[in-house]
């Protein structure tokens, strides 16, 4: 099951689905306003901007993904069904082995994001007091330890 591939445009609406899913289970502190702001950002814009990898589940469904640009993991999301099941890690591992991620950037207020990353080597370098859209939630600044 934690086999990587890649995503097709015609794959895009299953993967804001998950989107969708995976910031309802973990980003609390998101308005439903920001949730629609930035729902047909994600399908429209940012999944075109990166390069996408996911894993499926046996029938073949997205269970988690990742976008990069630039060394830059842009999103990293999981399916609340699978958090836990080493997805993330594999997905995390795969972008910094193959895909040469060094920088990905958190919402301060996901503290198990910014956990997650910790755990994997990455160190807050910077803070923003809003994020890439100029929204009110500040942003970690991470890069991986050499």
């Amino acid at each position: 099951m934690n086999e990587i591939d890649t995503i097709a445009k015609a794959e895009y609406h299953e993967v804001a689905e998950l989107w969708e899913a995976s910031v309802r289970a973990t980003h609390h502190f998101l308005k439903e306003e920001d949730i629609a702001y930035f729902k047909p950002l994600i399908l429209n814009t940012y999944l075109d901007a990166v390069e996408l990898r996911c894993i499926r589940n046996d029938a073949k469904n997205i269970i988690g993904f990742l976008g990069v640009s630039d060394q830059n993991l842009e999103m990293l999301f999981i399916h609340p069904d699978y958090r836990g099941k080493r997805i993330g890690r594999t997905l995390l591992q795969y972008s910094i082995d193959q895909l040469g991620v060094t920088k990905v950037d958190v919402n301060e207020q996901n503290e198990q994001a910014v956990g997650f990353y910790m755990h994997f080597g990455f160190e807050v370098i910077a803070r923003s007091e809003l994020d890439a859209s100029g929204k009110p939630y500040p942003t970690l600044h991470m890069e991986l330890k050499k």
